[in-house]
């Protein structure tokens, strides 16, 4: 007798199915996979083994194949450990194969016979919801699966609970979807003195969802200032959450079930490798730009991440998606982020202050900053100098004006992209491209007329002038004003040139 188990193999943020078939036929005692695992799928045999004896069942002394088929697309992790150990109570007689086939199941096992969780279960929850099947999961993991709709979800904690229940002689209660995420603190923008500049280089930023680095000596508060741009920010959307939580699910991020509904903020050190900014690996997880997607990826220090590192990031931030190409396999993230960069204009710091600047100024400036590549800073839309704080700006009182002031006009100029982009996949200013950027940031007469004369002035590549229209057009909506005008351009290309190195 044969029995047929339906799961999921994970490529990138797609589930395929993939059928678990369990044979258990006269001759040798044996037991063997087959269908392309890797070293988790291959040892399940023995967790397997080890949760069957734990419920007081034995292996029959027969020959038992498991087939995972399409035998070959490549099958990674340990939530195959469930479908098999119910494959083979199927083909045993112990479960009945028509009850088996109405489920999706995935799920790892401990020795004792407790279900634990696995990554993927919200993808593979809407694999079962396209498929019209159920779903049996962990019952750590039932809450995540509830939230892919009206389907049956059985979220057992271990394998005697789900066998009673299965045969009628037992009952899982069905799991409720998880709550929201609850709302991240952070710092505000009252806690920053002085920077108007920067301040609002961060207010363009945020409402268009544009790239931006800051350069500045030690202790200006760069990093104070990324860390408040999530506080500006709009909330995601319903459709947007359930986007960023599929990759915190792939990733086996998702707690308790929670959707993820305030935008990702990662900040990954300065030694990440490139496996672990943009993906990869062995099993080719997403990477800190994808585990950011439609958030905001914070690079502090950025001359001190490797150079090959840093170029890794050109083709996400240019399309929004990142590829992992395996002998195999090719795996594809989304990774529609907000960069946001923070560096010293030198090593020392102190170029700009003759009192504290290294023997060295300003060469070390110049090597420095050329530790990041052209083509990067050209993706680049906000290039803003921090100046130090001085004394007199800290004993200042707070300013009148903190984060939520500002989110109330970034959510304002987010309001009108969306109306301005309904229909098309584009989200924000900073998305637009082609002819659809002609058409919604052409700027008036004048506006044109300093565009093209900076154009050749500050040599602007291609690239560099279509990021100017973007910038220009958010600063626009910001103003609440239909056609962008010179004022928005001039502004727009003030934070285009880059600081200078002496």
């Amino acid at each position: 007798m044969v029995a047929h188990v339906s799961t999921v193999a994970f490529l990138g943020l797609e589930a395929r199915g993939v059928e678990v078939q369990v044979q258990v036929a006269p001759g040798v005692p044996a037991f063997a996979v087959v269908g392309l695992g890797d070293k988790a799928v291959s040892e399940s045999r023995e967790r397997v083994r080890a949760a069957l004896s734990a419920i007081g069942l034995a292996l029959p002394p027969k020959r038992i194949t498991v087939n995972l088929s399409p035998a070959d697309l490549p099958k990674e992790g340990s939530h195959y450990d469930l479908p098999i150990a119910l494959g083979l109570l199927g083909a045993m007689g112990v479960v009945d194969a028509e009850t088996l086939a109405a489920y999706v199941v995935l799920g790892e096992l401990s020795l004792d016979g407790r279900i634990g969780p696995a990554p993927g279960v919200l993808l593979a929850a809407l694999h079962a919801s396209e498929r019209e099947l159920g779903l049996i999961c962990p019952a750590a993991q039932g809450a995540e699966a509830a939230w892919a709709g009206s389907i049956e979800v059985i979220a057992a904690r271990d394998l005697l609970a789900l066998l009673n229940h299965l045969r009628g002689d037992g009952h899982i209660a069905p799991p409720l979807p998880g709550e929201a995420e609850p709302p991240r603190g952070g710092p505000d923008l009252r806690q920053v003195k002085g920077q108007e500049t920067a301040k609002r280089a961060l207010e363009i930023a945020a409402a268009g969802g544009h790239n931006l680095v800051m350069v500045g000596p030690p202790g200006a508060g760069k990093s104070l200032m990324a860390a408040c741009l999530p506080g500006i920010l709009p909330d995601l959307t319903p459709a947007e959450a359930l986007e960023v939580s599929m990759v915190a699910s792939v990733a086996g991020e998702l707690r308790e079930g929670r959707l993820v509904r305030q935008r990702p903020y990662r900040a990954p050190h300065h030694s990440a490798s490139m496996p672990a900014l943009v993906g990869g690996g062995h099993k080719a997880r997403p990477g800190e730009v994808s585990l950011a997607h439609l958030g905001v990826l914070f690079l502090d220090e950025l001359p001190e991440f490797q150079r090959t590192v840093l170029d890794s990031l050109r083709q996400p931030l240019e399309v929004g998606t990142v590829s992992v190409a395996r002998a195999n396999a090719h795996v594809t993230f989304p990774a529609r982020v907000q960069l946001v960069a923070a560096m010293n204009p030198c090593r020392c710091g102190h170029l700009g202050d003759p009192a504290l600047a290294c023997a060295r100024a300003p060469k070390c400036a110049a090597d420095y900053q050329a530790k990041v590549s052209g083509p990067l800073l050209d993706r680049i839309d906000l290039h803003v100098e921090v100046q130090a704080v001085s004394a007199a700006d800290l004993i200042l009182p707070p300013p009148a004006e903190g984060s939520a002031e500002v989110a109330a006009r970034v959510a304002a100029a987010r309001a009108i992209q969306t109306a301005r982009y309904a229909g098309s996949r584009i989200r924000t200013n900073a998305e637009a491209d082609g002819a659809l950027l002609d058409t919604v940031a052409t700027p008036d007469d004048t506006g044109r007329a300093l565009l093209a004369q900076a154009a050749e002035a500050m040599k602007l590549t291609a690239r560099g002038y279509h990021r100017v229209l973007r910038v220009s057009r958010s600063i626009a909506d910001l103003a609440g004003a239909e056609t962008i005008g010179r004022t928005h351009v001039a502004e727009a290309l003030s934070y285009r040139r880059r600081p200078p190195t002496n």
